[in-house]
């Protein structure tokens, strides 16, 4: 039975906890008790999150785990010494070391990250790379595995970090089934982005809203501004004024960037061709979406698909 054991610290973001469900789940799936999951702090005893909640913990007092999972927390700061310690002495014995969102804070204190590949909170990306300059920090990233040692970005990535590891145990089948048990449409893989242009636009109204939906389960359509329109029931001239008083962007630039987000994540996915690709995200042709690429990215989208390929394959490695 694999054990997980969670480290915890006084302040950490109950977010974090989340991803935990992934393996509560495999084992419901498996039917039976596959991992056995222990929440640790340096001296045991009840942990206060950051909003109040209170979890119970036992000391690490020298025990081993399969998989040492580390928490984030929303204000990142100095750990304690003892903390550090006991995590440097735990992950030691451990065949996988993991953290999710700031808790790649807390493995690069205690040297787990040195010469490694991690990602981190975007938001907090910069400063882990300045106060360790020896990781090659990926700002960009829902995941990295590197080696043995685990790192996620903020928030929900730490589910794909844990379904991730759920499928390294049990295989991709079985993650198929956990993740269609915890309502999330796949997993995504470590290599895709953590920025979405639906949550850049973020409209105030259900009518824009909806028409955003439709938006991007249309990509193949031209989506002028008569189509969207029609969709949110208002004439085009309303609708045009109401959408950049929502979301701060014309139509047209709005659903440009739902094509490149599309696109992208295809292109990250590797499995589909650019032809494939532009035709899907309505870019028509090859070269308009080229030209998409550089004005967005600086990149054409030949670069993002091997480097994609190769960030795969590295994971792999």
């Amino acid at each position: 039975m694999p054990s997980i054991g969670v480290v915890l610290f006084p302040g950490f973001q109950a977010m974090n906890l989340a991803p935990l469900t992934a393996f509560e789940i495999a084992n419901l799936v498996v039917g039976h008790d596959f991992y056995a999951v222990t929440f640790l702090s340096e001296a045991g005893g009840p942990i206060r999150t950051s909003i109040g909640m209170v979890v119970d913990t036992e000391p690490f007092a020298g025990r081993c785990f399969d998989t040492v999972l580390v928490v984030g927390s929303i204000k990142v700061g100095p750990s304690a010494p003892g903390l550090i310690a006991r995590l440097r002495e735990t992950a030691a014995t451990a065949r996988r070391v993991a953290a999710t969102c700031t808790g790649a804070f807390l493995l690069a204190e205690a040297g787990l990250l040195d010469g490694r590949r991690a990602a981190t909170h975007w938001a907090h990306a910069r400063d882990l790379q300045r106060l360790h300059p020896s990781i090659q920090v990926d700002d960009d990233r829902i995941f990295v595995s590197d080696g043995n040692v685990w790192t996620s970005a903020g928030m929900t990535a730490g589910i794909d970090l844990t379904l991730a590891l759920v499928e390294d145990d049990l295989g991709p089948e079985m993650v198929k089934g956990i993740a269609k048990n915890l309502v999330v449409y796949h997993r995504r893989t470590g290599g895709q982005s953590q920025f979405s242009a639906l949550l850049e636009l973020q409209p105030r109204s259900d009518r824009v809203q909806t028409v955003l939906a439709y938006a991007r389960g249309n990509l193949k359509n031209a989506l002028s501004v008569e189509e969207l329109a029609e969709a949110a029931r208002l004439s085009p001239r309303q609708f045009s004024r109401v959408f950049r008083e929502e979301t701060g962007q014309s139509p047209a630039k709005a659903v440009e960037n739902l094509r490149l987000d599309a696109a992208r994540t295809m292109l990250e996915d590797g499995r589909h061709s650019l032809d494939t690709v532009a035709r899907e995200t309505g870019f028509a042709d090859r070269e308009r979406m080229r030209r998409a690429f550089l004005r967005a990215f600086g990149q054409p989208p030949q670069v993002i698909k091997r480097n994609a390929r190769h960030h795969g394959a590295s994971q792999g490695a």
